[in-house]
Order: C-alpha cells, then structure tokens, then sequence
C-alpha cells in the first residue's frame, strides 16, 4: 500500500518492512515527534488546563 508521509508527502510504502511508517524515514519520523513533545502538536478538548490542575 502507498501514501504520503505525513511530514514531507513523499509517497511511501506502507509495509511491515518500513520501520519508520507511516513516515517515510526516520528523520520525519523524529521531526514529528518533536512537534509533539514541544507542544507544536496537541490534541484539543473542552476544559482548559486550569481545572486538571484543581484534581490533582
């Protein structure tokens, strides 16, 4: 199967023989990583971060 990596949209097989899918290699897959760990990347939800803060 082919697609797109995520980060630079270069086509791609999407196999178990690609370590690095659905990311073409392991630079792309290590950019996107960074977008997460840095907060570039989140995923949103209906409470603001204040009131985590107040269960803890």
């Amino acid at each position: 199967m082919l697609n797109k990596c995520p980060n630079c949209k270069k086509i791609t097989k999407h196999t178990n023989g690609n370590k690095f899918r659905p990311f073409c290699s392991e630079k792309c897959k290590l950019i996107d990583f960074g977008a997460w760990a840095s907060g570039e990347f989140k995923i949103s939800s209906n409470k603001n971060e204040s009131e985590y803060d107040e269960n803890l």
